[in-house]
């Protein structure tokens, strides 16, 4: 046996102690870092509990003591009748948790074809190829790095987020532990009739704090009502998270119900769209208010959409109340004043109108032309033939002394007072004040038929509103109810501008007038008669000034230079492109409604205020009757009970009345007596014989045949039994019952 030498023995004890102290040593180092981490363990502890314990526990505090803002829910928009124009509804965004505890991967991925059918199916937004590239691409991370928000569907109603619940592999358990699929709650504003009125019911959008505010029409106006007022919570410390505490609850907004008819705005719509299609116009502005309550029933505007070849119509901005010179339909406020002031008076005073092409030069102004007014009128029919002349020599022998106590008569009258129906950039009328000189009465004798002037359309309607009213000046209103969250109604009073703008007395005097712009001889609206419903009112066409640019080529230019496109100007106008106005109100003998509309820059084919505008304030009024919706009662009657027997034709057949009676049950009929019988050669007796077998006898026995009216013969020329040669001409004579 071979024995190890000590030099071994101690070389093999040497290693085995080196090898000891060196992880010694490495456990000495490990153990000095735990006492330092535990000793810094300690320091942090003893500073936080203890050192800087009150420090610590005030930012702990201010942490739970922290309150966020819980948004209220909107009030709703209503129609006058309570239908919806602007409510809130819930939707929902569903995601996908790739990150929950129990997902299914292995499920989700052999389901993500047929996944991808259901969802192409439903929600077309992507293809099929699209949506299993959307599905896939989260697993192409590692499961740390992927989504636990993933998107999948946006804003989409409850239906189909049930509906996605049944699709493969999300039908597979209805623990979102497993599927991942989450739902968050979104509220939106949504309007159940679309663009319907939309510039006036307004907008909402996300405000710089990410709050839902109203942005334009009603939405913005009411804005602090229908938003209401948010509520407050606070952080509370849960057991394994930070949780909300509500310390006060929301309070949701007011419920607005509008003036808005549903009915009347469709009409109101659809007939200025189709005259706008019609002429081809740039845009056309329309409203109609209750007579007795300034209740705004419709308002609509529309304008040609700007993308080329559309040739649509849409909402767009809302002009019913933007100010424009309104043409001739100021000449009936000016009557106001007139009449009020008393120097219109006696009505039946002539003055002497010039010719057309010689024209009232005034004040060495440019000038002033009708267009189809006699040599003479008097005052009661300026309105009727629309002079411009008779005007404006009516309103400077008045004011021509002081020009600018023109302006101040309609402040008087209320006619520059805000309406505040709530309608986004609501102006008033704009007349310019004047200095008492040339300058200053040429402008007056501008002003009073209706240019130089700057008028919404809300505050003309208004003014002819008063008309119909008897005087009485009612504030024109788009909100007449409001109902809080807790369910308490507070009605909207109707108010009153002025008392009134004029005596009853002239208001009739006006009604008058205005009627006679339809129905007088010289009236400019006669194209509105019907015999249906009785409306009165006021045309009115004005130039479009050049500035305004209302189309591309329109330059600022003031000269046409040859071979150019620019429409020629006269006096900052176009000529050739005009606005056209009608306000008037009907039934005339008991006024319920009072519409103004105006159609901008139609096709130079229609050039008539009447046929353009006040067609479709006809055609509203005629709807309106037709629905009974103007106080009438229904046309419609029982059919009466018929009394008389039916009359039977003569005939050669004895047998067919017979068959006809009882084949129709008339047990009760009148027979015309049967032809007497004629001798061979002689003219026949066709008489009481319908005009078939008349005219069959009669060819039968040799003759040609005549015949004059409907029904059976009552006579024949020649008569029966007259000898006449074949192939003469018998005429014959028909008649009915």
């Amino acid at each position: 046996m071979k024995i190890e030498s000590d030099d071994k023995i101690k070389g093999r004890t040497k290693k085995a102690n080196s090898r000891r102290m060196h992880i010694l040593g490495r456990l000495g180092i490990i153990s000095l870092c735990i006492i330092a981490v535990s000793c810094s363990i300690i320091f942090m502890l003893i500073n936080n509990t203890i050192i800087n314990a009150e420090q610590w526990n005030k930012k702990g505090s201010a942490q739970l003591n922290d309150t966020v803002s819980i948004p209220p829910q909107r009030g709703d928009i209503l129609a006058s009748d309570g239908s919806i124009l602007a409510t809130n509804l819930n939707y929902f965004t569903l995601r996908i948790d790739f990150k929950a505890r129990r997902f299914m991967i292995r499920e989700y991925v052999a389901a993500i074809d047929s996944l991808a059918d259901s969802l192409a199916y439903y929600f077309p937004r992507r293809t099929r190829a699209e949506w299993k590239a959307h599905l896939s691409a989260p697993l192409e991370k590692t499961r740390a790095k992927r989504s636990n928000s993933f998107l999948l569907l946006k804003d989409i109603p409850d239906d189909d987020v049930n509906r996605v619940k049944k699709f493969p592999f999300f039908k597979l358990s209805n623990n979102s532990n497993c599927t991942g699929l989450v739902k968050e709650r979104v509220l939106k504003r949504k309007y159940p009739y679309g663009d319907m009125a939309n510039l006036s019911i307004g907008r909402v959008g996300e405000v710089a704090n990410r709050q839902i505010r109203g942005v334009s029409g009603l939405e913005r106006a009411l804005d602090s009502l229908l938003y209401g007022i948010p509520g407050k919570a606070k952080k509370v410390l849960l057991t394994d998270r930070l949780g909300k505490w509500t310390i006060q609850s929301p309070r949701n907004g007011y419920t607005v119900t509008t003036t808005i008819d549903i009915t009347i705005q469709d009409i109101l719509e659809y007939e200025l769209g189709n005259m706008l299609l019609t002429t081809g116009a740039e845009w056309g502005t329309a409203l109609l208010m209750d007579v007795e309550t300034g209740d705004i029933k419709a308002i609509s505007n529309l304008e040609r959409d700007t993308i080329p070849g559309s040739g649509r119509y849409i909402e767009a901005m809302n002009r019913a109340v933007l100010a424009y010179e309104p043409g001739s339909v100021v000449k009936t406020i000016s009557m106001i004043v007139a009449l009020e002031d008393g120097f219109a008076f006696p009505l039946n005073r002539e003055f002497h109108i010039e010719p057309k092409g010689a024209g009232f030069h005034y004040c060495g102004g440019r000038a002033i032309n009708d267009t189809h007014s006699p040599s003479s009128l008097p005052v009661s029919r300026f309105l009727e033939y629309s002079s411009n002349i008779g005007m404006a020599k009516l309103m400077t022998s008045h004011f021509e002394n002081s020009p600018n106590d023109f302006r101040q008569r309609l402040r008087d009258l209320g006619f520059f007072d805000r309406f505040k129906t709530g309608m986004e950039r609501e102006r008033t009328p704009y007349f310019p004040t004047v200095e008492n000189n040339k300058g200053g009465r040429i402008a007056l004798s501008r002003m009073v038929f209706g240019y130089s002037t700057m008028i919404p359309p809300l505050y003309t309607c208004a003014m002819y509103n008063a008309i119909a009213n008897n005087g009485k000046f009612v504030r024109p209103r788009l909100v007449k109810a409001l109902r809080s969250p807790e369910g308490i109604d507070s009605i909207v009073p109707v108010s009153y501008v002025r008392d009134s703008v004029c005596s009853s007395k002239n208001a009739k005097i006006l009604r008058d007038m205005l009627h006679e712009v339809v129905w007088g001889h010289g009236g400019t609206a006669k194209a509105l008669r019907n015999d249906i419903v009785d409306i009165a009112g006021k045309t009115g066409t004005c130039r479009i000034l050049a500035s305004e640019k209302i189309k591309k080529h329109e330059k600022k230019d003031t000269a046409n230079s040859k071979g150019s496109d620019q429409p020629a100007k006269i006096g900052g106008y176009l000529e050739g492109h005009y606005r056209l106005a009608f306000c008037g109100f009907f039934p005339f003998d008991k006024p319920k409604y009072t519409c103004f509309v105006m159609i901008s820059d139609p096709s130079p084919a229609y050039k008539g205020a009447a046929t353009t505008s006040g067609t479709v304030l006809k055609n509203v009024a005629l709807k309106l009757y037709s629905r009974g919706m103007l106080d009438n009662s229904s046309d419609f009657k029982a059919e009466e009970q018929v009394t008389s027997t039916p009359t039977l034709y003569a005939s050669n057949n004895g047998n067919r009345h017979k068959l006809l009676a009882s084949g129709l049950h008339m047990p009760k009929s009148t027979v015309i007596s049967s032809p007497s019988k004629t001798e061979a050669g002689r003219i026949p007796d066709v008489r009481g014989l319908g005009i078939r077998e008349a005219v069959v006898a009669l060819e039968k026995a040799g003759y040609n045949v005549k015949f004059n009216g409907l029904g059976y013969v009552e006579s024949q020329s020649p008569g029966h039994g007259v000898k006449s040669p074949l192939g003469s001409t018998v005429t014959i004579n028909l008649k009915q019952n």
